[in-house]
């Protein structure tokens, strides 16, 4: 069985520091990392998603971390074909408009270039001390299995290389009926790795938890099952809190899925309060137990 990591999709959200689970002595952004990185051997990071990194902080995040911690990064909303928000452009590549927010299409190709550049390159810290793990490309639920959203895939493959992406969809179409062994086959044949995800079922979003390693990396990422995921409130949204029952099907599931893969990566994105951690905690722990 391959190493199997645990972690949360946060560590700064408020509601966490909010909770209790950070003990009083972690009280500032330094010594609250320390804490976590002692808890856990793995994070994501998914503030990157809505503004690009500077290379300054993921140098913090290298120094402020210990030897085989590792930091999965969310990639930045534009590069998934999301609306991103214009002021959370590079202030030099923003185009004139009057929009508040734009698509990849709305900006000059060079332009486009220079974010896929910057983004990378803000990551040399983390890359240089042994830190990154993955890049996340979680994509809008109108990015459907299609010839040209497959190449995408390829495309984001060779921008990132060496680095590793891996894959999260929000549209059904890729795993209805027979798609789901083409899309599975697709992304073995090119060696991509496939996120799977544990999320609610019933939304134009909602994708099946098909657990596969496509790739030398699996991932899995725990959304929660909230009656409230279509909110805008972002905490009623993954406000979930796993069951010890829920937690305890799930584990015996994870080890099958990390004989496939050399390396997996579990991800708690129920960020509310100490939800996440209190239940990644709890995973980490049956893992261990072993069956």
């Amino acid at each position: 069985m391959g190493e199997i990591r645990v972690g949360t999709a946060s560590w700064t959200d408020r509601t966490l520091l909010d909770s209790g689970w950070y003990p009083q002595t972690a009280d500032t952004p330094e010594r609250r990392l320390s804490y976590y990185a002692r808890q856990f051997p793995l994070v994501e990071v998914d503030a990157t998603y809505y503004s690009p990194p500077a290379e300054r902080t993921a140098r913090l995040w290298a120094e402020r971390t210990p030897a085989g911690f590792t930091f999965n990064v969310k990639a930045f909303s534009l590069l998934t074909g999301h609306p991103t928000r214009v002021s959370a452009l590079y202030k030099d590549l923003r185009p004139d408009t009057d929009k508040r927010n734009v698509y990849p299409g709305d900006l000059p190709a060079q332009a486009y270039e220079e974010v896929w550049t910057r983004f990378l390159s803000a990551l040399d810290p983390l890359v240089e001390a042994g830190r990154l793990g993955a890049l996340l490309f979680q994509f809008p639920p109108w990015f459907t299995i299609k010839r040209d959203n497959k190449q995408y895939l390829l495309e984001v493959a060779r921008r990132c290389a060496p680095l590793r992406p891996v894959f999260e969809f929000r549209h059904a179409s890729w795993f209805a009926g027979d798609n789901r062994d083409e899309t599975l086959g697709f992304l073995r044949e090119h060696e991509l790795a496939y996120v799977c995800v544990d999320m609610p079922q019933g939304h134009r979003s909602s994708v099946p938890p098909v657990l596969a390693a496509t790739a030398d990396l699996a991932v899995v990422r725990f959304h929660g099952h909230s009656a409230r995921w279509t909110s805008r409130d972002i905490h009623e949204k993954f406000g979930y809190d796993y069951s010890d029952r829920e937690l305890r099907a799930w584990a015996p599931k994870l080890r099958t899925l990390a004989d496939e893969a050399g390396e997996t990566h579990v991800l708690m994105n129920n960020c509310y309060r100490d939800y996440a951690q209190r239940n990644g905690q709890r995973l980490q722990s049956l893992l261990a137990s072993g069956p």
